[in-house]
């Protein structure tokens, strides 16, 4: 076990944890943000996407100890009320399906439409590669990452 210091959603929080346990079970277990999912735990499926210094990163497989002193941001993080214009716009576009995938899909378009805020349809192929949505609702997501990178949330 090890002391770290996380800095999740703007607040700094002490974790007594062994070093290389996943930030996925540091944010769900020990610090109860259940907002990121589990899915596969092989990063296969981006399920537990969060931000990392603003990149999207799978936390199955990234380490407690590498996101130390790093600023983290979960999906409870991307807004109080959850009116983020990608939160508005999925809700407008109607993507919640079965809510498997959304905090992933969310917090990869975030980190998306931070670096690029007009992203062109190849941008947001690439950038939301490799999340799998078992509903299949791609093209809702696509039209909510428009929406949302037009203001039209």
């Amino acid at each position: 076990m090890a002391r770290l210091t996380l800095l999740v959603n703007g607040k700094s929080h002490a974790v007594d944890v062994a070093p290389e346990t996943p930030l996925l079970w540091v944010l769900r277990d020990t610090l109860g943000l259940t907002g990121t999912k589990f899915g596969c735990g092989i990063a296969q499926c981006g399920a537990c996407t969060v931000l990392l210094d603003g990149d999207a990163v799978r936390s199955c497989q990234t380490s407690a100890k590498e996101a130390a002193g790093r600023r983290i941001t979960t999906i409870e993080g991307l807004s109080e009320g959850g009116d983020h214009p990608l939160q508005k716009a999925w809700r407008a576009e109607e993507v919640p399906q079965c809510g498997y995938c959304q905090s992933g899909q969310i917090m990869s378009a975030a980190s998306l439409l931070a670096k690029k805020p007009h992203p062109t349809d190849a941008d947001i192929d690439e950038a939301m590669s490799g999340i799998l949505c078992r509903c299949g609702t791609y093209n809702r997501i696509r039209r909510a990452i428009k929406a949302a990178s037009e203001g039209r949330s």
